[in-house]
């Protein structure tokens, strides 16, 4: 559908946030809008509001794929990181927000927001990010002003106590990364040590169908042990491993290619100057919109 006959369009990518925001899933994003727009289009002359309306559905079909998801992820293998989007900027709450966390969809944010309850993440959300007033909150989800009000200000204590690291600019956290992977590669488990905070972690993410450690790893010494591990099995399997830089929720991250077919996504979230966690993607299902074959020469 082209930009001038589709009504979404002023509003995709508001709504694409939203709901990538409250799934931690690109495809579920863009099924949610999808089905967002097919209620739009039955009830358009009915509609005085669109944004306002498409807001409002979406956020309630994103509270029911919560509800069900909540059974899906007690038999999850391992830990659940979010599917890594490659196009930040088409999930923007809007060109003019001033909202401190408007352009932030690292995993360490995404992660912070899986931890609330669905009617904490959307009150919180829609008030923190999408900036829409608490009366309009309350109509959306059918509560009172006031218990949305709380249900924000709870969301709000929680993140700040999960408090994901401050956003490293951005040749500081290509950096780091770089410098990440070269002593991975390298086997220096002295320089990797180094570059990562006392209390890192990693979180790895097969969801049983590739092979991931199956629980976080905690510690910058293990967590160096497990990275260099892993280099050397791959360097002794003869697999052809290719990196490529690539912007993974808006920083720096890294697809590696084994055979020249996408194998897994790295991100990191910096703290100063020191990796505090490292998000492995490795789950194929959560790897479909990125590129799967590595471009010639890398």
């Amino acid at each position: 559908m082209r930009p001038e006959t589709d009504p979404l369009a002023p509003h995709r990518s508001r709504l694409l946030g939203l709901a990538y925001r409250m799934l931690g899933s690109r495809s579920d994003a863009e099924d949610v809008v999808q089905d967002a727009y097919l209620r739009f289009a039955g009830a358009r002359g009915d509609v005085d509001n669109t944004q306002a309306y498409l807001v409002t559905i979406v956020t309630r079909l994103c509270l029911d794929r919560l509800r069900s998801a909540q059974a899906r992820r007690e038999v999850y293998v391992g830990p659940w990181l979010p599917e890594p989007v490659f196009d930040a900027e088409a999930l923007s709450p809007a060109p003019d927000s001033t909202s401190e966390l408007a352009d932030d969809l690292s995993f360490a944010l995404l992660l912070a927001l899986d931890r609330l309850s669905p009617a904490e993440r959307a009150a919180f959300l829609l008030h923190d990010i999408f900036e829409t007033p608490f009366p309009e909150i309350a109509r959306i989800l059918a509560r009172s002003e006031e218990s949305c009000r709380k249900l924000a200000s709870r969301a709000r204590q929680a993140i700040r106590h999960d408090a994901p690291p401050p956003q490293a600019a951005s040749e500081d956290h290509a950096r780091l990364l770089t410098a990440f992977l070269t002593a991975t590669a390298t086997g220096d488990l002295t320089a990797l040590t180094a570059l990562l905070r006392a209390d890192a972690i990693a979180l790895t993410d097969g969801g049983g169908s590739k092979r991931a450690a199956l629980r976080p790893i905690h510690g910058a010494d293990r967590v160096a042990r497990f990275f260099v591990g892993l280099a050397v099995k791959l360097a002794a399997s003869g697999d052809d491993v290719r990196f490529a830089p690539a912007s993974v929720n808006g920083k720096t991250g890294v697809l590696v290619y084994l055979n020249g077919t996408l194998d897994l996504v790295i991100s990191c979230a910096i703290d100063g100057e020191r990796i505090a966690a490292l998000y492995a993607v490795r789950n194929p299902d959560k790897l479909r919109s990125a590129p799967q074959r590595a471009s010639p020469g890398r």
